[in-house]
């Protein structure tokens, strides 16, 4: 190691990041590192793989704030991808930003030992808020994590083993999330995986209730269903109404858990604060995550009912005991979020300006066939095209237009709009008029 080296250059990194102000070389200089970095050091597939961006390196994310962020230039963008689903109360919301800020004044992380109080105060809020008798909460880090807690609850609680996923489902690429993943693209390279899943067709209850009931017949066990209320990285896939309501009557009678992925659909993005409750269904372990830190710290979490935690008396620790689960700053944030996510009810404003979303959307689908399907619910709405590559320019003509948009995962044939619930209507209006812009073209 050349410490000389080191310490110069973080030094000059640390001096772009303090400064209120980038002169105009070190903007350019910023955009540089940038590319240069992501190809030496961070993964050079990543630069040509973006699907709106394509070979643009240009572009390079420097500050932000509501419904828009801005480059090192200044060019501002309208985020209607929200970073999949983190931003539904925008950028850098000032009441969560101020919150993490005197949170960061007293203490940032915890010893370990002592009783942390904002892991306590956040898991009384998340029972509150969430449906039915869903009472124990365990806060981790990222959604995967989030997930493998839930698998593992699951099994600890019933001592069954077997697991039933969706095809096209997408729970994260940890080895236990990748195995409940639907998706041959995630799943392939790391055969063989966690046995004891097996993936049967989406919004097919009938199809699970087979697969526990084969399961059953020759031997096995079943701990948990595993289901996200609408598939999102599928192509923002809408159960027909009742589909979560049979699982909920299925599980119930082979005494299995019900397991709901709301890491994309929780917080209010879908109209209601769960997507379960659109059917008032409550889950056995709901997962949430994304929204769930006010898009402003990473933090995610589960919480179940109280009688799945019975095993854990003796080692409360065999569950897992994350180092970074359930900080302060990230449980701060997320106290923040829950508070203003209820008190200027996001779910509502997220059901309205998604309707006025989705009755432009269906015009425009009547003027240009390209634009296949239209579908959705709340602020979470996807775009169907003919094709992968048709999807990618019109992802490129609103980026053209400043307005940032998604396919979803290894697929662009469905484009997402997903902004922050704060958007203005104005700025919903100017994404509608690039869009039909965009569509003219193709």
């Amino acid at each position: 190691m050349d410490k000389q080296a080191v310490i110069n250059e973080s030094g000059r990194i640390l001096d772009l990041i303090l400064k209120d102000e980038l002169t105009q070389e070190e903007k350019d200089r910023v955009v540089s590192d940038s590319v240069e970095n992501y190809t030496e050091f961070v993964n050079p597939g990543i630069l040509s793989v973006r699907k709106s961006v394509s070979t643009d390196y240009s572009f390079v994310e420097w500050e932000d704030e509501g419904a828009v962020f801005r480059d090192t230039h200044g060019v501002e963008f309208i985020d209607c991808l929200g970073g999949y689903g983190i931003y539904m109360l925008g950028h850098r919301n000032p009441k969560v930003i101020e919150v993490v800020k005197a949170q960061l004044d007293r203490y940032a992380l915890h010893s370990q030992e002592l009783v942390e109080p904002l892991r306590g105060y956040l898991s009384k809020l998340v029972a509150m808020i969430t449906p039915g008798d869903l009472q124990y909460s365990f806060v981790c880090n990222g959604g995967a994590e989030a997930v493998e807690m839930a698998l593992k609850l699951a099994r600890l609680a019933t001592g069954k083993t077997c697991f039933i996923s969706t095809v096209n489902a997408f729970h994260g690429k940890s080895m236990g999330a990748v195995s409940a993943t639907g998706k041959n693209t995630y799943r392939q390279p790391y055969l063989p995986l966690i046995p004891g899943f097996q993936h049967v067709e989406y919004a097919d209850a009938e199809a699970i209730e087979k697969a526990i009931r084969n399961l059953v017949a020759v031997g096995e066990s079943v701990a948990g269903v595993i289901v996200e209320p609408i598939q999102g990285e599928a192509g923002i896939i809408v159960p027909p109404k009742g589909y979560l309501t049979a699982l909920r009557e299925i599980c119930d009678r082979y005494e299995v858990c019900m397991i709901t992925d709301e890491i994309q659909t929780g917080m209010g993005r879908t109209g209601t604060l769960w997507a379960v409750e659109h059917e008032n269904v409550v889950p056995d372990i709901l997962i949430m995550g994304k929204a769930f830190g006010g898009g402003v710290m990473p933090v995610t979490g589960i919480v179940a009912r109280k009688h799945l935690w019975e095993n854990m008396k003796e080692n409360p620790w065999i569950l897992g005991s994350p180092t970074f689960g359930g900080n302060p700053l990230s449980c701060s944030a997320a106290i923040a979020a829950i508070k203003y996510t209820v008190e200027w009810d996001i779910a509502k404003t997220a059901a309205e300006k998604g309707d006025y979303i989705m009755d432009k959307l269906m015009q425009l689908k009547e003027k240009y066939p390209v634009l296949k399907d239209v579908r959705g619910r709340g602020l979470l709405i996807g775009m169907e095209f003919p094709t992968d590559e048709v999807g990618f320019e019109l992802a490129k003509g609103l980026f053209d237009q400043r307005v940032l948009v998604g396919g979803t995962l290894n697929n662009a044939r469905v484009i997402r709009i997903e902004p922050p619930a704060i958007i203005s209507m104005e700025q919903i209006d100017t994404v509608m008029e690039c869009l039909e812009k965009t569509l003219k073209t193709l």
